[in-house]
């Protein structure tokens, strides 16, 4: 009788002992280098976990925890990579948190040394029971920069770099058939942080294609594309002084009427918007225009340009005529790529008309400034760190010459343009009504750029000296002639 009541009282005893189940999602946990991701964890059947031990770890650190909860409280026992940045934090508001057996991690602040396979263990006085689950970092590089050579056989060398990636990134190259292009070579380099960088070039026949792609991806599944257009890049290489002189010779020998034919290709009308276009985001064409440039006639529209003092970076030094910008000694530049946070605007607003202004970037016995960036605005915007707050959607249109990254407008979709010489002048020509914004180089009376898109409300000129250079970047005043006859048009606007 009495071994009867013993196992009776063993049964009753088993039944009130509550067991559980630790689980975890299938499959890793995939985050973005600095962000805040959370690893879920939780306990089955559901029960307050208030009274149980939670002990996070890294596999094979059992002792040397992220994060433990003990008592009630979470304790200062712990890596010292995660202290700050590790808490337990419901998974949803329906989880219930700990009293509804959510016993989920947060980690602040990822970075690439975070990816490890994690415990969550969870133990009571009736039983314990553990779990793993896999963290992985992920980090989306930059936008890759793409930079073309001519070669002498007529071909060109495109060459392609990106860095900020993890994992080691993958660089594929396309027509714009969709044709894959093979690479030459594929390099890349794992930086301090652990973040990598890849360089790749190839060599292309204006035959092949007109846009080459370069894309970098990672098998997280992060991509990144840049297209230049080589057509463009030949047409602009074409309009090189000496070949356009070579070809104006032939032609006056050949048939006695140059002037009649520069005539009508200057009138062609040839400038009439594309059907379609995005009234932030028209596209982008490099024109292909005679090399003698009247630069008079551009300065015919010519504007009194100041910076304005009360809408500039603070990063910046202007000059009291407030004509001369360049980046503050005491500013030091740590980020990668172009630093587009260092922005002044004129003081100049344009809600209509045709607007010219040029730019000094270089001086006696100076070398040409390597980085620079000029454009207009939308008046009241700001710039941002990242080229995606300076698009033409956010209300910048701008030329950016980054240095050996090359020169580029501001496209949704990068392109990279030749542009040789680089510039010493350069002359902005804003054509409001027509929605036009061209670019030229002054000393060369070279045409280099013309934007299209449909301007609304004020726009201000925009300029950024860039970083490290011994010029700083000047705008000058041009001279305007008097008693100009009314209605003069600028040629090349539709060539």
């Amino acid at each position: 009788m009495r071994s009867i009541i013993v196992l009776l009282l063993l049964n009753i005893l088993t039944d009130c002992s509550v067991s559980f189940t630790v689980k975890v999602p299938p499959g890793p946990v995939v985050a973005h280098v600095g962000s805040t991701v959370i690893l879920p964890c939780w306990i089955s059947p559901a029960q307050n976990a208030e009274a149980l031990e939670i002990r996070w770890y890294r596999h094979g650190q059992f002792s040397n925890t992220v994060l433990l909860y003990r008592h009630g409280n979470i304790q200062d026992e712990q890596e010292e990579t995660f202290r700050n940045r590790s808490s337990l934090t419901p998974l949803s508001d329906l989880s219930g948190g700990l009293k509804g057996g959510d016993v989920s991690l947060q980690l602040e602040t990822i970075t690439i040394q975070d990816e490890a396979l994690f415990h969550c263990y969870v133990s009571g006085d009736n039983g314990y029971d553990s779990a793993e689950l896999e963290l992985k970092a992920t980090a989306p590089g930059s936008a890759p920069v793409l930079f073309p050579r001519p070669l002498d056989d007529g071909r060109l060398n495109v060459s392609c770099s990106s860095s900020g990636w993890y994992p080691e990134p993958n660089i594929t190259w396309t027509s714009d058939q969709g044709k894959t292009l093979r690479p030459a070579a594929v390099s890349h380099h794992r930086a301090a942080d652990g973040l990598f960088s890849v360089h790749s070039w190839t060599t292309v026949s204006p035959s092949d294609a007109q846009l080459v792609s370069c894309s970098v991806s990672t098998t997280t599944g992060e991509s990144k594309e840049g297209k230049v257009d080589i057509q463009g890049i030949i047409s602009s290489d074409s309009s090189d002084p000496w070949k356009a002189l070579f070809i104006t010779v032939i032609i006056c020998a050949l048939l006695g009427l140059a002037a009649l034919i520069l005539y009508k290709y200057r009138s062609k009308p040839a400038g009439k918007k594309q059907a379609g276009t995005d009234c932030e985001n028209g596209p982008v064409e490099e024109r292909k225009v005679p090399v003698n440039i009247n630069i008079e006639d551009l300065r015919k529209h010519a504007e009194q340009i100041t910076i304005d003092r009360e809408n500039i970076s603070p990063d910046l030094k202007v000059t009291a005529d407030c004509k001369c910008v360049r980046d503050s000694p005491e500013y030091h530049h740590t980020a990668e790529g172009f630093p587009y946070q260092l922005c002044a605007f004129g003081a100049q607003r344009f809600t209509s008309g045709r607007h010219y202004w040029e730019v000094e970037l270089a001086r006696e016995n100076t070398p040409a400034k390597n980085y620079w960036l000029i454009g207009v605005a939308k008046h009241g915007n700001h710039c941002g760190k990242d080229r995606s707050a300076v698009t033409p959607s956010c209300g910048f249109w701008f030329l950016c010459s980054d240095g050996e990254n090359g020169f580029y407008p501001n496209t949704e979709t990068p392109i990279y343009l030749s542009v040789t010489p680089r510039p010493e002048r350069l002359g902005v020509l804003l054509d409001y009504d027509e929605g036009l914004l061209q670019f030229y180089s002054v000393k060369e009376s070279k045409h280099l750029l013309t934007m299209h898109t449909r301007f609304s409300d004020s726009i201000v000129p925009l300029f950024n000296p860039g970083v490290g250079d011994i010029c700083p970047l000047k705008i000058v005043d041009c001279p305007v002639e008097e008693d100009s006859p009314a209605g003069v048009t600028v040629p090349l606007l539709n060539n």
